[in-house]
């Protein structure tokens, strides 16, 4: 099964919208966890002002939800364990790499969904190409504190929860109802009932300077807030309409987009082996997303 174009190019925009709120994220020198906790209360608050609007998802989607919601907090853990063992260039793409890897990986058996002999390629090209995209150009002493070992494991971690969650907003919005109104109303309550817990665990670890970053910064996470909800809100539904190892390749191209802002806003070199793993992914979304060819 092809993804269609118009579908190809949504998830290229949400791939993008994920690259611009990291960035966001990442450019907060105050308080980080602050502003990622204001960034998924924002997705709360747009999940409530949406839920009144929207029918009632059927009870079969409820088990997926919480399982998603679950999944998500096991994916904070490991990805901020990953980052204080390791940096951002080491972890990031082996978690991002390997979300759509596992997916196409379990997706036959688990999923009914069988991708063909150049799909499989394409999967394996375009996560060897993100890994590839995002290890750092040149080699840098470590920072101190930092084990390799331990950055690398919770980084395969992070990649599997990635994958897990993937799969249960796959299922749960598949099983939320037949209309386009019963799959937003999956995402807005996914946005409610996920959303507020960083912001909770910030104020529980910090409450003054929670409070003080909040009078001067709150804009931020609102801003990455109104991105990343929206982003990953195309990316849920994208999964009733096509096969998740697809959907999940696809946004996972997060990554090239990334080191596309790094280059041409902050001024980050690009490099002959970045754009050799461009082509790579390009290739890996052209044999996915192309007639038959074996």
């Amino acid at each position: 099964m092809v993804v269609e174009p118009f579908i190809v190019a949504l998830l290229l925009a949400a791939a993008l919208m994920h690259a611009t709120w990291n960035a966001i994220l990442k450019s907060d020198q105050s308080d980080r966890l602050a502003t990622f906790g204001v960034i998924m209360t924002t997705g709360t608050v747009m999940g409530l002002a949406a839920v009144p609007f929207l029918p009632w998802i059927e009870a079969a989607a409820w088990k997926y939800l919480v399982a998603s919601v679950l999944i998500h907090v096991l994916y904070y853990i490991f990805l901020l364990k990953a980052y204080s063992y390791g940096d951002l260039s080491h972890t990031y793409p082996i978690a991002r790499g390997m979300g759509p890897l596992l997916v196409a990986l379990v997706s036959g058996r688990f999923i009914g969904e069988h991708l063909r002999g150049q799909d499989i390629l394409g999967v394996l090209l375009l996560s060897a190409g993100l890994v590839a995209l995002a290890i750092p150009l040149r080699r840098v002493a470590p920072r101190p504190g930092a084990r390799f070992g331990l950055a690398t494991l919770f980084a395969v971690l992070t990649g599997f929860t990635i994958a897990a969650y993937i799969i249960a907003d796959g299922l749960g919005v598949r099983s939320a109802g037949s209309t386009f109104e019963h799959r937003l109303a999956y995402i807005a309550w996914l946005c409610v009932v996920e959303g507020p817990w960083l912001l909770v665990l910030a104020f529980a670890l910090r409450p003054a300077r929670v409070w003080t970053h909040l009078r001067r910064t709150w804009w931020r996470g609102v801003i990455g807030g109104l991105i990343a909800n929206v982003g990953y809100g195309i990316a849920i539904y994208a999964l009733v309409l096509g096969p998740m190892a697809h959907v999940a390749a696809l946004r996972e191209t997060s990554v090239l987009f990334g080191a596309l802002i790094g280059t041409l806003v902050l001024g980050e070199p690009f490099g002959v082996r970045r754009v050799a793993a461009a082509f790579v992914i390009v290739v890996g979304l052209v044999l996915m997303n192309g007639p038959a060819l074996f």
